[in-house]
């Protein structure tokens, strides 16, 4: 194995009750083998080409044993422990709930643009819920384009660094109504049982109708049970988005899970102008939904819990002598409860029934339910996530040669064959040190493609923006990564 791979995990439900329906018709026109349905829109794949492959003959401990306390920035981990897609391509996920951005640019308020900017904050992390495999770490030079016609948005993602790893990404209107974008350097620490991950980097959010931008950054993430057990995800921190036009600002804290997991996936805070005069609070979880509310009527209902609350808590108290750590601590069903007056920003979308394998329980009733048997596990992907690699015929002639659609160790990967993905990524490995030693005799250093090193205007911090022209379709500067 390459002893210079990172390992790092990205980060990172789709409609509210007015959102708009999503075909995820693909803006690209390219010649298909595969018939149109009768409205004559594509019919994007639902599930995956093959099962997703057992992790349970693979020991992570015996990899991170050693790494306790250390950044996990040049560890080797076998390809088993992936899932099919790129890290640019699992940032796109961002741009899932694009409907959200839309719904900002149609409002007149600062405040009510300010609550649905939150909710697509939180919503941007949504996909990891469950999500427990690592993505491939781009190729320095790797790219990847998402064009969403239907959505009104497309994509350009670009690996601009190898050491440290960091990919940069923008999104724009089709429409010339806003622009997403951003840098991404996550890093990672093993702590015995779980892998933190603190997502370095600040997303921008431009509305170009309204001139205003917002920025912000991602809440940390954890990855518990690495050596035993279920694996499973929590998101906490501050995430402070500021509107740097009016000087409006939401405050989200994301809930770390506690002792007996009653705050798990929980996000509440607070708009509050420049003024420091709170607005709205905004509450809900990022795994299912989010709502806001008058804050005095937020008050009061906090109030009136409270006493209820405390004979729960004594007796919650009485057992918690035999009380499992927060590690153990998944079966927490409980739902978000709504204030009445609340208004509903953003809800999750289920996920496709194969996405993940279901407990035995449930196998059963369905099973008793349905005269088909239970579809293969799909590394827990949602509907959009399942569709990030699909190549059509055709589709080559237009993408970049660069495009993570075509790295031969994912596609290998997403076809169950993972003798031939370990054997093509470390050919894929090998070819980057190659060309890094190269470069490295002749003195010459890394030229990026898309995106330039420089200052984001708007925090003054460094940062990668995009230099345009991916689009025009002239690749011959391109790298030969693959």
């Amino acid at each position: 194995m390459n002893s210079e791979e990172e390992f790092y995990d990205a980060e990172t439900g789709l409609e509210s009750d007015d959102s708009c329906e999503v075909s995820f018709k693909d803006a690209l026109v390219f010649d298909s083998k595969r018939a149109k349905p009768e409205n004559g829109v594509w019919e994007r794949r639902k599930t995956l080409p093959a099962e997703m492959i057992s992790r349970n003959d693979f020991s992570v401990w015996s990899i991170l044993k050693k790494c306790i306390g250390m950044e996990l920035s040049k560890i080797a981990m076998p390809v088993v422990f992936n899932e099919p897609l790129s890290f640019l391509q699992r940032i796109s996920e961002y741009m899932e709930h694009a409907h959200l951005i839309h719904k900002v640019c149609s409002l007149s308020d600062s405040i009510d643009r300010m609550q649905v900017v939150a909710a697509f904050a939180v919503s941007a992390v949504a996909s990891q819920w469950e999500r427990t495999g690592k993505p491939f770490n781009p190729l320095l030079g790797e790219t990847y384009e998402l064009t969403r016609e239907d959505e009104g948005y497309r994509l350009i993602s670009e690996q601009v660094s190898h050491h440290p790893p960091v990919s940069a990404f923008h999104a724009q209107s089709l429409k010339q109504e806003f622009e997403f974008h951003g840098s991404i350097y996550p890093k990672l620490k093993f702590w015995g049982k779980s892998v933190e991950a603190e997502p370095k980097g600040t997303m921008t959010l431009e509305l170009l109708k309204h001139k205003e931008t917002y920025t912000w950054t991602n809440p940390m993430c954890c990855v518990h049970n690495i050596i035993l057990g279920k694996l499973w995800i929590e998101q906490y921190g501050t995430v402070e988005i500021v509107n740097h036009s009016t000087g409006d600002k939401c405050v989200l804290n994301f809930k770390p899970c506690g002792m007996f997991g009653k705050e798990l996936h929980k996000v509440e805070g607070h708009i509050q102008d420049k003024s420091k005069k709170k607005h709205r609070v905004i509450y809900g979880k990022w795994t299912e939904c989010m709502y806001s509310v008058d804050p005095k009527v937020y008050e009061a209902h906090k109030k009136s819990d409270k006493k209820t609350g405390e004979d729960s808590k004594k007796l919650k108290r009485e057992h918690s002598s035999q009380s499992e750590e927060a590690d153990e601590m998944l079966e927490v069903q409980e739902t978000v409860t709504v204030i009445p007056g609340s208004a509903l920003l953003w809800r999750i979308a289920p996920r496709p029934a194969n996405s993940a394998q279901v407990n035995i329980t449930l196998a059963l009733k369905t099973q008793r339910r349905c005269a088909q048997p239970l579809q293969h596990p799909m590394y827990n992907f949602t509907s959009f996530a399942m569709t990030l690699n699909e190549l059509e015929p055709g589709m080559e002639r237009l993408l970049a040669p660069t495009d993570c659609r075509l790295r031969p160790d994912v596609r290998a990967m997403e076809n169950g064959d993972i003798d031939s993905s370990s054997t093509e990524k470390e050919r894929l490995e090998e070819k980057q040190r190659a060309s890094r030693r190269e470069r490295s005799m002749d003195e010459e250093e890394w030229s990026t493609r898309w995106f330039q090193l420089g200052t984001n205007p708007h925090t003054e911090a460094e940062d990668w923006l995009y230099t345009g022209g991916y689009f025009d379709r002239n690749y011959t500067d391109c790298p030969n990564v693959y």
